[in-house]
């Protein structure tokens, strides 16, 4: 990579190119870049591969020609690399995606909730990993279809450590050029806890009642349990001095829905909905362990924890103890 960082069309690969990904990757694509869209399941990868990506926004339908991949094995290191796998998967996605990275590749991180940072640190060098958080929103409908929600949504992207830098703004550039309205900070911790508590508010909440967004404000006695649960996130943040954007949980609460469409659904209700974990652990698990090594009660969000562990494991197959227990039963 040159010193001007991106001089022309830059190789971008999506590490887990789920809905969001599929919105970040298809319009940096019709930008011009050349986009590797990293996805597990094959129907989607064969429906991209075939006829293109759809995007779908405010009635718009757009075909989108790039590549996608179930994995990249027989990859060359590309110029930046977007990681959005979940959480629990960072590991295991690194380890299969070695390819992807070479001396000079930006990783990009704008995966939910805390905790994936320290594990990206092992793979990648502190010069070249950026975090940041997307409010972009997206639905896939079937396999390579997404209703996306692009158009007024911001992404905030910046260096762990901090200070802005030169490569972070030429990453922000990027994205700006493709209609992604993208900014960089000098405060990414406090961005990535003012998301963290966005998906506080909504996503166990969202998972428990199986509600979209529309409905789930829709029930007045949830709002009570949304921003009791972002008080506990908040008291947590002060206690690590992370400086936030809003200074009352009803700010936060109001801020979802105000921002995203009636239908859109809380990434852990779309886990579940695929009869998958989620990232609880990642999300409102992170401020229970926080407020356990700082000494701040965390009941609610502990709460929410164990409702969704519970649905979590109410659509798992019975583990090999519980059937050895019945079977001597």
């Amino acid at each position: 990579m040159t010193s001007d960082i991106f001089s022309g069309p830059a190789r971008i690969a999506v590490l887990g190119a789920g809905s969001l990904g599929s919105v970040i990757g298809g319009r940096l694509a019709q930008a011009g870049n050349e986009v590797l869209l990293v996805n597990r399941n094959r129907d989607f990868v064969e429906t991209v591969n075939a006829g293109g990506l759809v995007l779908i926004e405010r009635g718009e339908r757009e075909t989108i020609a790039l590549r996608a991949a179930r994995d990249a094995s027989n990859e060359e290191p590309f110029d930046l690399v977007i990681v959005l796998v979940k959480s629990f998967h960072t590991e295991e996605a690194m380890m299969a995606s070695a390819r992807l990275f070479g001396d000079d590749t930006i990783v990009l991180s704008l995966q939910n909730g805390v905790g994936h940072e320290d594990t990206l640190a092992r793979f990648v060098p502190a010069g070249n990993l950026l975090a940041g958080k997307s409010w972009l929103g997206g639905l896939m409908t079937s396999p390579g279809v997404i209703e996306a929600s692009a158009i007024g949504r911001e992404t905030v992207i910046g260096e762990p450590s901090g200070p802005v830098s030169e490569r972070a703004r030429a990453v922000a550039a990027l994205f700006d050029a493709a209609g992604l309205a993208t900014r960089v900070s000098a405060n990414i911790r406090g961005v990535i806890w003012d998301k963290l508590l966005v998906n506080t508010a909504t996503g166990a909440l969202s998972g428990i009642t199986r509600l979209n967004y529309g409905n789930l404000y829709d029930v007045g006695e949830i709002a009570g349990i949304a921003c009791a649960a972002v008080a506990e996130g908040m008291a947590v943040a002060r206690a690590l001095g992370i400086e936030l954007s809003h200074a009352a949980p009803e700010d936060v609460w109001l801020s979802v829905k105000n921002g995203l469409a009636f239908n859109f659904k809380a990434s852990i209700l779309q886990s579940l909905e695929k009869g998958s974990i989620t990232e609880i652990d990642h999300i409102n698990g992170a401020i229970v362990r926080e407020g356990a090594r700082l000494g701040i009660p965390t009941p609610v969000n502990s709460t929410l924890v164990a409702c969704i562990k519970g649905i979590e494991r109410s659509l798992a197959p019975k583990s090999e103890a519980d059937v050895r227990r019945e079977a001597e039963g």
